[in-house]
């Protein structure tokens, strides 16, 4: 009964502040600032001319900045220069913001309330870039809100070719309308306003499906030794069976300087009918924000563009935030990474100063500079070998380790209420922040046809998982994982629910941590040494009920280190779309894991627990 008396005051609480904002807000036409769409001009000057006018206006007091329907077109040139540290970007700063709302409260920018669910007509507000650019910035922000808006680039910096012959060790393709290239000494360089690159990789698609092309991954590209051989039409040394005429490459780069859309130190932000057709980066990147609601939130090629692709990384990413975590009715597809990503970081012991002192230092070169912990704060240790947990503590003190870097910190000086183990020690243990780690919903979303993985989870708080279309998803659909060896993102998983879900053709290409459709997979250098769990807790850990696979393969779940897992009321469909290849033949394949049932099940073709379960 607690339960529910909690979930209705939440509910009248949050209506009233949702009523509260629409009877005192004031609006403001943002045509009045001479922000007018369709003109191919900079809207940057105006639109932060706006927020600043606003911002002084109504002192925190609810406001509305109204776009209507149209392009609005965004240039580096009178960019807002910020040096902003962003959570697994890479750290170029000074970065250029189009759109910087900055210390603002009840703040809602608003787009043409005819936009589609998930943004994906040419019909409502579109934020167009050109050039590098990050276009929306939220930083310091409480009750703000976005709606009804597109995000896109003029030229993005994945290009996309298509296979028109292939014969004889060469490639002929035909580089897309949109993009600029030229041919410099045999290499093909493709171009923007204020960047140049020479693509690294590539992912295929199926020209005529979208999906990604079974068994290719990540493939090497031709662009070197090139020749144009009519407009627009490229001739390469490149030997590749797989890539048949009609076959779309995403030519790209592994660089992700900007996300579409970043919030930091950010509380109670909603963000609904939002699209992000393109970024460098991720789609959206939450750092150190309480309660972010994503509602008809979108990741999807723009119609009409006639691209395949999306980000250059996850659609979603949520890093050492807390709260709650909600995203509804979302559709994510053709990115060049998962469509969410939740986790905090581990920060490396590297040195004990005394008893109660030490220094911890952020480890990933994409993940430094931004905030970790402060006074109050709970933590715990994990030996990185084995990947054990240790008793907790809290932070007493907090600090650069070098006061004079406090811009761009990788290292802090950590002071603890409660003396620490002896063995907490340099180079082989990390710190993970529990105050900030978030419950997360993540419901009634399709993830379609992109890279890598669909839905990564790492955090201690309740994960629901339900309703969502896992649809060629190319590698696993689901991870649970947990590291501090190399991403150094934490942590171990005590509580997640995934049900009701349904799963298409998973694993047509092998990334990291694909080792089937749902995949358990922390990572843990010497398991063979490891005395206890690092996820589920007291048998009380992953439950997968009610849930439809259809594959062609053959594994279903892969897990390791994990107390406490429940498979039931599942129905698994064999299929003929692809030949099955995968080097996991077991239904069930269980590193290290206790306290296990499957059961009340339907497997075509039948269940032999002696064959389709094997525990190592």
């Amino acid at each position: 009964m607690k339960k529910i008396s909690n979930f209705f005051l939440l509910f009248l609480c949050s209506t009233f502040v949702a009523c509260n904002f629409v009877s005192n807000v004031k609006n403001y036409d943002a045509r009045s600032f001479g922000i007018v769409p369709n003109t191919g001009k900079d809207m940057t000057k105006a639109v932060a001319n706006a927020i600043e006018t606003i911002k002084k206006e109504r002192a925190g007091k609810p406001a509305r900045l109204l776009f209507e329907e149209g392009e609005y077109d965004f240039y580096p040139d009178s960019a807002n220069v910020r040096e902003y540290y962003i959570s697994n970007h890479d750290q170029d700063n000074p970065k250029q913001v189009a759109i910087a709302i900055e210390g603002v409260q009840n703040l809602q920018i608003a787009g043409a309330t005819n936009v589609d669910s998930v943004g994906a007509g040419n019909s409502g507000t579109c934020f167009m870039m050109n050039g590098r650019m990050l276009p929306l910035a939220m930083v310091d922000c409480e009750d703000c809100s976005v709606t009804a808006i597109q995000i896109d680039t003029r030229v993005p910096q994945i290009t996309q070719v298509e296979v028109l012959e292939n014969k004889d060790g060469y490639i002929n393709y035909r580089i897309a309308p949109y993009a600029n290239y030229k041919i410099a000494d045999g290499r093909l360089v493709v171009y923007g306003d204020n960047w140049e690159l020479t693509p690294q990789a590539g992912i295929a698609f199926d020209g005529s499906t979208g999906h990604l092309v079974y068994r290719t991954s990540d493939i090497w590209v031709g662009v070197t030794g090139v020749v144009e051989v009519a407009p627009r039409v490229i001739r390469a040394p490149w030997n590749d069976a797989r890539l048949v005429p009609g076959t779309i490459v995403a030519l790209r780069s592994y660089y992700r300087p900007t996300p579409g859309i970043f919030l930091s130190n950010c509380k109670n932000t909603n963000i609904e009918n939002v699209t992000v057709h393109y970024a460098e980066g991720m789609g959206l990147l939450a750092q150190v924000c309480e309660n972010i609601n994503l509602d008809h939130f979108g990741v999807v090629p723009r119609n009409g563009s006639g691209r395949y692709f999306t980000t250059q990384a996850d659609a979603t990413h949520f890093s050492g935030c807390k709260g709650r975590i909600v995203s509804r009715n979302g559709t994510y597809s053709g990115m060049m990474d998962d469509a969410i990503n939740v986790h905090g970081t581990y920060l490396r012991v590297v040195q004990r100063i005394d008893d109660y002192t030490l220094v911890g230092r952020y480890m990933h070169p994409q993940a430094y500079g931004f905030y970790w912990g402060g006074v109050g704060d709970s933590v715990q240790f994990v030996r990185s070998d084995v990947m054990e947990i240790t008793a907790p503590n809290r932070i007493e003190d907090i600090a650069p380790y070098d006061k004079n870097q406090l811009a761009g910190c990788k290292e802090f000086r950590i002071k603890f209420e409660q003396p620490l183990s002896q063995d907490i020690a340099n180079g082989n243990y990390g710190i993970e922040n529990l105050e900030w780690t978030p419950e997360v919903v993540f419901s009634g979303n399709v993830v379609r046809d992109n890279r890598a993985r669909g839905a990564l989870f790492s955090t201690p708080k309740r994960t629901l998982v339900e309703k969502n279309l896992f649809d060629h998803t190319s590698g696993t659909a689901i991870l649970l994982c947990g590291d501090c060896n190399g991403w150094f993102e934490t942590g171990a998983c005590r509580n997640v629910v995934i049900r009701q879900n349904r799963f298409v053709n998973a694993l047509t290409n092998m990334f990291q941590f694909t080792n089937a459709v749902i995949s358990i997979y922390p990572e843990i250098p010497d398991l063979a040494s490891q005395t206890k769990y690092f996820h589920g807790a007291d048998g009380q850990g992953i439950v997968i009920e009610d849930n439809i696979f259809e594959t062609f393969d053959a594994p279903i779940v892969y897990a390791k280190s994990l107390d406490g897992f429940l498979f039931r009321n599942n129905k698994i469909k064999q299929n003929s779309d692809y030949e099955p290849f995968h080097w996991n033949r077991h239904r069930f394949l269980f590193d290290r894991v206790t306290n296990v049932k499957i059961e009340d099940n339907s497997f075509d073709g039948g269940f032999d627990e002696a064959v389709d379960v094997l525990y190592r």
